[in-house]
C-alpha cells in the first residue's frame, strides 16, 4: 500500500477508538498505585471516541479535513493527562497533513514526528518513561522504515514493532514502574493505537470489523455548544423523531427476506437523516431522525426481530432544554459576576461544601472519571463572568484544565490543587472583590498550609515504598505517597493522621464518604484526641464515593 486516502484514515481512527475501548480496563489495571483510580484506559477510550465521532460525522473527504475533524473531536473530548497527551500527538500530526488528501510513506512518517514534538511541547516538563517515550520513538522508527521501503504496511508494523519495545523500557527508565512491576498505563494505550492502524493498512482489519454495535449511551442526543442547543428553534427540526432499533436478523414471524445492509441502508436514507446502520453477527443497531418511526419500526421486522426500540420526540426535547435554560437565566444576577471559581468533585456533601465557601460551579468528576477540556470550558462560557479560576484537585486534571483556559475568551488561572482538602483550603485565600491574578496568588500559597489523606481500598495486590498491600485491604494516602494498610478501617485512617501531624498541627477535618457514617467518624475523633488532646477536629457529611473518609491536617 503506497497511499493512505480517506477511506483508509477513518478506518484507521475507528479503529484506535475500538481497540482502545476494547481494552480500557486492561489499560486501567497498570496504574502503578493500587487504589481505585485506574482510569488512563477510560480516559484514553473517550477521548479517541470523541476524535472518531466528530471524523464521522465530517462530509469531507480529505486526509487534511477528517484529520482537523478528529483533532478537534480529540481536543473537546480529552479527559486526564494520556487523553490530553493523546490528543497533543494527533494536534501535531493534523498540523504537519494540513494540505494533503493523501498521505504517502514519507508523509505518514512526518506526521508521526511532528506528533511526537507536539507532545512534548504540551508537557511542561516532560518525563521518560511515559506515553512520550513511546511516540518519540515510534516515530523515528517509522521515518527509518520510510526511508528504506515506500510500503505503508512496512512503515506502520516497524511504528508498531518500535512502540512495544520503548513499552518494554519504560520500567527502565521510570523507577515506580520497575517497583511495581508494570510498564506505563499511557504508552500502552499508544501501543494498541498503532497495532489498530497496522491492522487497518494490512487489511487484517476490514470495515466489516470495525461495524461493532456501540453502546445505546452513544446515540444519546448532544450539541457540541450548550448556546447552540438553546439557540434552535424546535420549529426548524426537518425530522423529529430520533428512532434507535436493535433487531436480529432472520429471525422472528415477521422475518420474510434475507438482510441486506445496501437496501435496509437506501432505505432509510429516504426517510430521513443522521442515519447510521451497523450490522455485525446477526444483530443491527440503527439510528435515524425521521418523521415516521413507525416506518422504520416495520421496515426493521421484514429483516428479523425487534430486540430493542428508543424513539425520542427531539422537538419536545428541544422546547424543554430552552424552558429550564431560559428558568437558569431567570434565577442568575443580571449583571456578570466578576470571578466565576469552578471545582472538581464528586459526592453532594463535598459539593455543598465548596459552595459554601464561594465555588460557582462543582463539576462531577475526580480521580475515576476525570471532566474533558470541554466540560471546564462549556462551565466557564456558562459562568457569564468576566474572569475564571479552575481549582482541579487531581494532578490528572492540569492539562485538561490548562487547554481549556487556553480556549477560553476570558482570563482564567489555575490553583492546581491536587486533593479534594487542597481544593477547601485554598479557598480560604479567596477574595471576590480581588484581582484574578492576586485571588489565585493567594490561593495557591494556602495549599501548602494543609496536609492530606485519602483512605481507600487497595484493587490489586502490590509491593510499594517498602509495604506488602492486599487486594480489599484499605490504604491511607498522604499526599500522594502511602503510608498505612491493613484490614481495618479506623487503624488505617489513625496511622494515616499520625502521618500528617507534626508540632504545629492544630485542626484534623475529616470529611466521610458513602461507604462510611457519622458515628465511624465520631469514633475516630475520639481516638484522635488520644493522640493530642489539644488537637481541634471537625466532621463534615461528604458522601464521596470511593473513599471513606477524606482527612486534613492544618
Amino acid at each position: 500500500m503506497e497511499l493512505i486516502t480517506s477511506v483508509e484514515f477513518g478506518r484507521m481512527i475507528n479503529a484506535a477508538a475500538q481497540i482502545l475501548t476494547k481494552n480500557a480496563q486492561h489499560i486501567n489495571k497498570l496504574n502503578v498505585f493500587p487504589v481505585p483510580d485506574g482510569d488512563t484506559g477510560t480516559n484514553m477510550s473517550l477521548t479517541m471516541q470523541s476524535g472518531a465521532q466528530y471524523e464521522r460525522d465530517s462530509t469531507e473527504t480529505s486526509i487534511a479535513a477528517l484529520s482537523a475533524a478528529m483533532s478537534k473531536g480529540l481536543l473537546m473530548g480529552a479527559r486526564g493527562n494520556s487523553g490530553v497527551i493523546l490528543s497533543q500527538i494527533m494536534r501535531g500530526f493534523t498540523k504537519f497533513v494540513a494540505n494533503f488528501d493523501t498521505l504517502d510513506a514519507k508523509q505518514f512518517a512526518n506526521a508521526l514526528k511532528a506528533g511526537a514534538e507536539s507532545a512534548y511541547k504540551s508537557v511542561m516538563k516532560p518525563t521518560e518513561g511515559t506515553i512520550l517515550t513511546v511516540i518519540r520513538e515510534s516515530a523515528a522508527a517509522a521515518g527509518d522504515a520510510a526511508d528504506q521501503s515506500d510500503d505503508l504496511v512496512d512503515v506502520a508494523k516497524a511504528t508498531w514493532d518500535a512502540s512495544k519495545e520503548a513499552l518494554a523500557k519504560t520500567p527502565d527508565l521510570l523507577p515506580v514502574l520497575k517497583e511495581v512491576g508494570v510498564v506505563d498505563s499511557g504508552g500502552q494505550g499508544l501501543v494498541f493505537v498503532f497495532q489498530s492502524w497496522y491492522e487497518v493498512l494490512s487489511g487484517k482489519t476490514t470495515q466489516e470489523d470495525l461495524s461493532t454495535p456501540p453502546d445505546m449511551a452513544q446515540f444519546d442526543e448532544k450539541t457540541d455548544e450548550f448556546d447552540a442547543q438553546v439557540s434552535l428553534d424546535p420549529k426548524d427540526i426537518k425530522y423529529g423523531y430520533c428512532t434507535t432499533i436493535l433487531f436480529e436478523t432472520g429471525k422472528g414471524s415477521t422475518y420474510d427476506r434475507e438482510w441486506n445492509y445496501d437496501k435496509f441502508y437506501s432505505y432509510l436514507s429516504k426517510k430521513g437523516d443522521s442515519l447510521l446502520v451497523i450490522a455485525d453477527d446477526g444483530l443491527v443497531k440503527t439510528h435515524v431522525h425521521t418523521e415516521d418511526p413507525g416506518a422504520i419500526l416495520t421496515e426493521a421486522t421484514h429483516y428479523g426481530s425487534i430486540k430493542w426500540v428508543k424513539i425520542d420526540n427531539m422537538r419536545d426535547q428541544q422546547q424543554a432544554v430552552i424552558d429550564r435554560v431560559a428558568k437558569e437565566q431567570a434565577s442568575q444576577p443580571k449583571e456578570p459576576i466578576e470571578t466565576a471559581v469552578i471545582t472538581v468533585a464528586s459526592g453532594h456533601g463535598v459539593s455543598e461544601l465548596f459552595k459554601s465557601m464561594g465555588v460557582t460551579d462543582v463539576i462531577t468528576g475526580g480521580q475515576t472519571m476525570n471532566p474533558s477540556t470541554k466540560d471546564l470550558l462549556n462551565a466557564i462560557t456558562s459562568s457569564k463572568a468576566k474572569n475564571a479560576i479552575i481549582i482541579p484537585n487531581n494532578a490528572n486534571i492540569f492539562m485538561a484544565a490548562s487547554q481549556a483556559a487556553d480556549m477560553s475568551k476570558i482570563p482564567v488561572e489555575i490553583v492546581k490543587s491536587k486533593t479534594i482538602q487542597q481544593g477547601l483550603t485554598a479557598m480560604l485565600g479567596f477574595n471576590p472583590d480581588a484581582d484574578v491574578k492576586e485571588n489565585a496568588s493567594e490561593m495557591t500559597a494556602q495549599l501548602s498550609t494543609v496536609k492530606s489523606a485519602e483512605v481507600t481500598k487497595a484493587v490489586r495486590d502490590t509491593s510499594i515504598d517498602g509495604k506488602s498491600i492486599k487486594r480489599g485491604e484499605y490504604i491511607g494516602i498522604v499526599d500522594g505517597k502511602i503510608q498505612a494498610n491493613g484490614r481495618r478501617l479506623r487503624d488505617v485512617a489513625i496511622n494515616s493522621v499520625k502521618a500528617m501531624l507534626d508540632d504545629d498541627s492544630e485542626i484534623v477535618t475529616i470529611i466521610y464518604g458513602s461507604q462510611s457514617n457519622q458515628k465511624e467518624s465520631e469514633q475516630l475523633t475520639k481516638a484522635i484526641s488520644k493522640l493530642d488532646n489539644n488537637l481541634e477536629t471537625e466532621i463534615h457529611e461528604g458522601d464521596q464515593p470511593l473513599y471513606p473518609f477524606l482527612i486534613s491536617v492544618e
